[in-house]
């Protein structure tokens, strides 16, 4: 009979990264599989009913890990984010920014990456683990497929921008919650008019449901041409695949592809050239 071996601890460390642990959300580790300790024995009856204890008082919130409620959240973000006059002045605000809880189980606010100037913008859902890391969007396997993918139709990242709905990382790299979506949307949409583009890329169904407000999925939407209308024009939207969606179906590069092909197009139509 074989005895297996204990895992050594950078063996168990290495699974739990895999697992999507790699953020310790309290001081002490909390062993799930210990025996719960046994209950007190009953009280015995009392003679006469006593008066009820007054209920304590709640405990004080820590500095800055207050949550706000979120209607309250969502309009501080809403005035907040109509004060920005430039990407700077909106990178400070969110910066300081403390109505969206993600922000305190985040390392640091992935703003944006690549060219304000640029004619086409990106934007997909929220970071993920590299980007946490780097504080930039799409640094990490999806990424680099979103990098080859510009490269396919002649752009990089020196020629587009490419940002996230949330600017912060979700942990466990789970998805964000409706609420989050919408404290976190004032910003997206004044960051949107902020660089202006020509053509507005969503990449995958959270981005396309939330700001085209279409309920449809995105094997639905992709590949069709919607408005997004920032106040002051009406701006060419184009959903497609999230790139981290063509890493589990490669076999939807193809759909993918045809979408890029007509984004270059597009670009292609406003400058009288040929792509």
């Amino acid at each position: 009979m074989s005895i297996e071996r204990t895992p050594a601890p950078h063996d168990l460390l290495a699974f739990y990264v895999e697992a999507g642990v790699d953020c310790a959300l309290d001081e002490v580790a909390a062993d799930r599989l210990a025996a719960p300790e046994p209950a007190p024995p009953p009280r015995p009856a009392a003679a006469a009913p006593q008066p009820r204890p007054a209920a304590p008082a709640a405990p004080a919130l820590l500095p800055g890990h207050a949550a706000a409620a979120p209607d309250v959240a969502i309009q501080s973000a809403r005035e907040a984010a109509r004060t920005a006059a430039t990407l700077e002045d909106l990178r400070a605000l969110m910066e300081g920014f403390d109505g969206c809880a993600l922000k305190v189980t985040a390392s640091r606010l992935v703003f944006a990456d690549g060219n304000p100037q640029a004619r086409v913008m990106f934007v997909g859902e929220a970071p993920g683990r590299d980007e946490d890391l780097q504080g930039l969007p799409f640094v990490g396997r999806s990424g680099q497929l979103l990098n080859r993918m510009m490269a396919a139709i002649g752009l990089s990242r020196d020629s587009a921008y490419i940002t996230n709905i949330i600017p912060w990382r979700p942990p466990g790299n789970r998805d964000p919650s409706p609420i989050e979506t919408q404290i976190c949307l004032p910003f997206i949409k004044r960051h949107i008019e902020l660089v202006d583009p020509e053509v507005l890329v969503c990449l995958g169904k959270p981005s396309t449901q939330t700001l085209l407000n279409v309920t449809d999925g995105i094997v639905r939407t992709r590949g069709r041409w919607f408005d997004y209308d920032t106040g002051s024009r009406v701006i060419g939207a184009m959903p497609t695949f999230h790139p981290a969606y063509l890493l589990r179906q490669p076999v939807s590069k193809r759909q993918s592809w045809q979408d890029f092909r007509a984004i270059a197009r597009r670009l292609a139509e406003r400058t009288g050239g040929a792509q």
